[in-house]
């Protein structure tokens, strides 16, 4: 049984703790916040941005562009894998990872990764996966600079033929209490199937526009060159912003739950230490007592 002293060490270590907690889900709880402003300011852009290349395929006479270019059948696929850095974020990490490899094996056919954050890195260093890439060290909400980079490494590995198909997954932000792993096609575009876009859940209800309401300049051709780069570095960012959302929203619950157990647990140890306390007093009572009748019996046979 564990002494008083040892009751009230244990009640301080995790009074300090709770306080970390509840730090962190405050931290966590702000990060959410920007994160989701960043997600809502971003989805105007890519409505035009995808609309603008519906209408783009849709011009009789213009050449393919090499991203939208279909390899069939695929012989090897890429996945940008988006985790945290850091942990405390419950099981966060654990889905998107079980749902990346599941999908890697499911594919059949060799599978390269871009780790974006240090947990997913970790996992697959162990699985001696073929990591091409790995980014860590993103801000809390990323730029749109800070993610280009990820978007730049993808586009190489298509464009040099290194891959037949690239693939964004990451974990889809519902709400605070809900966030859903989810893989998404990412190259070859592909402008007739809006379900396997990264940000389609933001453009299902587009129709594409009639070929006569744009009027580009200098060409079209030009305009798809350029424009199709930065829709793919776009949906990088999206997918970087949805997993962000994700990590803060999963960090936060997770650290809401620990200081609602810390709490749990100090009323728990205030009991028990109330009845330690008590049983002292009693046992400190029950020996004056046994003092005095052992004086007391002293003194009648005196």
């Amino acid at each position: 049984m564990e002494t008083l002293r040892e009751i009230r060490r244990r009640i301080r270590s995790i009074q300090n703790l709770s306080q970390v907690t509840r730090a962190l889900e405050a931290v966590s709880a702000s990060n959410v916040q920007r994160a989701q402003a960043a997600v809502q300011a971003t989805r105007p852009y890519a409505h035009r941005a995808w609309e603008v290349i519906v209408n783009l395929s849709s011009i009789h006479g213009t050449p393919l562009h090499p991203l939208l270019e279909h390899r069939d059948p695929p012989r090897s696929a890429l996945i940008v894998l988006f985790t945290s850095d850091r942990g405390l974020c419950g099981a966060y990490n654990t889905h998107i990872i079980e749902v990346a490899t599941d999908f890697a094996r499911k594919l059949g056919i060799p599978v390269r990764y871009i780790a974006v954050g240090r947990r997913g890195r970790d996992v697959l260093w162990r699985m001696k996966a073929d990591l091409v890439a790995e980014f860590t060290g993103l801000p809390a909400v990323p730029g749109f600079l800070d993610v280009s980079p990820v978007a730049r490494a993808a586009i190489e590995e298509f464009l040099e033929g290194r891959v037949d198909e690239v693939f964004l997954a990451y974990t889809d932000y519902i709400n605070l209490l809900r966030q859903r792993p989810v893989v998404r096609r990412l190259l070859p575009l592909r402008p007739t199937r809006l379900d396997e876009q990264a940000v389609s859940e933001y453009v299902v209800d587009m129709q594409p526009a009639p070929v006569a309401d744009y009027i580009y300049e200098p060409d079209p051709e030009t305009v798809l060159s350029t424009v199709l780069p930065r829709f793919t570095e776009l949906q990088v960012y999206q997918a970087a912003l949805e997993a962000a959302t994700s990590e803060h929203a999963a960090r936060q619950v997770a650290m809401r739950n620990a200081t609602d157990n810390a709490e749990d647990l100090l009323r728990d140890l205030t009991l028990t230490r109330n009845k330690a306390r008590q049983r002292m007093i009693t046992r400190e009572l029950l020996d004056i007592a046994g003092g005095a009748e052992a004086l007391r019996q002293l003194e009648e046979r005196q």
